[in-house]
């Protein structure tokens, strides 16, 4: 009897930690980011790809939209075909010209939306931009997405994170930049001049840092169990 419910006990702790490990990485996975496909490097150019995640159980996702950061424009901006998905680039006056490889820029992409596709339940879509020339007086760049879904919901993601503060509920997607290349020069590199869906070698991401607090939270959640078993099995050998 002692035994069958030493058993029993253990079963139920592996449960409890198996569901907040699940629950824990769904979670910290449901966010909409923007990823670097390669270096993202200060006054160049760089294909990023927006990652949208459906976190709903009864909804699709219908629409995306993306709003670039109007204190840092950016003159070029084109996004690759997405199967499935429209999309429409949206550009605005600015309020001061850019001068790109000498050339006065007036106006600049403000928002890209894509729409007519769907993303499934438990399913994410990347929707990939080529995007320039970067600035060299930030070390990040903002965007703010919305996420609409076929039932009419609306996930704002806005919240800037600040620094030192806890993640905010729905954070804003965040690129970040690298130092200048050296010798980097005026002219739009391959990734721009020709399609914009090119792959380069990946690099690191802001789903690194999650995934290491997820693992880190799984370490704490194994050890509970480990000492919750060694405690019943002394109990079993003390019977």
């Amino acid at each position: 009897m002692n035994a069958a419910r030493s058993r029993t006990r253990i079963a139920l702790v592996g449960s409890v930690a198996a569901g907040s490990v699940l629950l824990l990485s769904g979670t910290a996975f449901a966010h909409v980011t923007v990823q670097p496909e390669g270096a993202a490097a200060k006054g160049g150019y760089a294909v990023v790809d927006f990652k949208v995640p459906n976190e709903r159980d009864n909804a699709k996702t219908v629409k995306v939209e993306v709003n670039f950061p109007t204190d840092h424009p950016l003159a070029s901006v084109m996004p690759q075909p997405v199967p499935g998905w429209n999309v429409e680039v949206t550009k605005s006056k600015l309020d001061k010209p850019l001068t790109v490889h000498g050339k006065q820029i007036n106006e600049a992409v403000t928002k890209v939306t894509w729409s007519g596709g769907s993303i499934e339940s438990g399913q994410f879509q990347k929707f990939p931009l080529s995007i320039g020339s970067l600035p060299t007086d930030t070390d990040q760049l903002v965007f703010k997405a919305l996420q609409t879904y076929d039932n009419n919901e609306v996930v704002r993601w806005i919240e800037e994170a600040k620094q030192g503060a806890p993640e905010p509920a729905n954070p804003a997607p965040t690129l970040q930049l690298t130092a200048a290349a050296t010798g980097q020069g005026g002219a739009a590199p391959a990734a721009d001049k020709s399609t914009a869906g090119q792959k380069t070698a990946a690099a690191p991401s802001s789903d690194t840092d999650t995934t290491a607090r997820v693992l880190a939270v799984v370490g704490i959640v194994v050890g509970i169990a480990g000492v919750a078993f060694g405690v019943f099995a002394g109990r079993r050998r003390s019977a």
